[in-house]
């Protein structure tokens, strides 16, 4: 990466850490769950940016993650070892959603993974004896690190940005090792990928199981964040936005999910000055954007230049 870019990102991170110390707890709310969708969003952009397959069940790991988090805070577990057995357990979870994809693509795909986003939802709901049904857990305590606790909207804003930071740095290191080329590989020609000695149902399984491992974390954030947890967050509209999100912003683009994650996010709350109209605004946007930058906000250097 040139000078020049590595000076644009590093004035950004700064941009984006030091922001919310000027807004009021609602912008700082909203600033964090921003950071919460962005993690979910870039193990999304692995699944189905740069390894080519089609998820609908992004919103049931981020559910799982957060369900994670709250009963184990709740049964008084460090936060230290919630983080990795949220991952752990969405990691193994995507590694058996990722099988249906060694023997079936594209719709047929995607119907098999909004079938997985629909058990989940419906567990969460009925399973009054672990996850609390409708009424849902509450209370769930802000997470405590090294004596510190992240109570105030602030701190626990700087504690999911250093997550968001560490996840990001962890993903660039996964796409420029052999492995993101073997993913890229598997979505350009997965017949060629093995044809030249790639382990495709390999990488397919990873695929899922990293992306499912990003969600888990992202929902170990986002339950301290609300404080209380319920099905109705992690259901098909949610994953749906987390696909708009990897799309909106430039599928197969490392930064797309974060530009993707300002339209789901926080395109919305900016619009809210159009009053009862701010929602039809917003589905225009999107639909616009999709008629005339197919490739996502980040295509459009490109498509000036030609």
């Amino acid at each position: 990466m040139s000078p020049l870019r590595w000076i644009i990102l590093l004035a950004g991170l700064a941009f984006v850490a030091l922001a919310p110390t000027q807004m009021k707890n609602y912008g700082v709310y909203l600033t964090t769950l921003w950071c919460v969708y962005l993690i979910a969003g870039m193990g999304l952009n692995l699944t189905v940016g740069y390894a080519g397959q089609i998820s609908l069940g992004q919103a049931a790991f981020l559910g799982i993650g957060a369900y994670t988090a709250a009963i184990m805070s709740k049964a008084g577990v460090p936060y230290l070892a919630i983080f990795p057995a949220a991952a752990a357990l969405c990691f193994v979870v995507g590694l058996l959603l990722g099988f249906p994809a060694l023997r079936v693509q594209h719709h047929y795909l995607a119907f098999a993974t909004l079938g997985f986003n629909m058990l989940v939802f419906l567990v969460l709901r009925n399973e009054e004896w672990l996850t609390g049904g409708t009424f849902g857990i509450n209370n769930i305590p802000r997470p405590t690190l090294f004596g510190w606790r992240f109570n105030r909207p602030l701190d626990f804003y700087h504690l999911t940005f250093a997550v968001l930071v560490l996840t990001g740095v962890l993903m660039a290191f996964l796409l420029r090792s052999p492995w993101g080329r073997a993913f890229a590989a598997l979505r350009d020609n997965p017949i060629r990928a093995e044809s030249v000695g790639i382990n495709t149902t390999f990488y397919t399984l990873m695929a899922f199981a990293i992306g499912a491992a990003y969600a888990g974390i992202a929902g170990a954030l986002f339950a301290p964040l609300v404080q209380f947890v319920e099905p109705a967050p992690f259901g098909f509209a949610t994953s749906l936005s987390m696909l708009l999100m990897v799309i909106a912003g430039g599928s197969g683009r490392f930064f797309g999910p974060a530009l993707g994650s300002v339209v789901v996010v926080l395109l919305p709350e900016w619009l809210r000055f159009a009053a009862d109209w701010y929602l039809a605004v917003f589905g225009f946007l999107i639909v616009a954007m999709m008629i005339w930058l197919p490739g996502g906000l980040l295509s459009l250097p490109e498509r000036v230049r030609r």
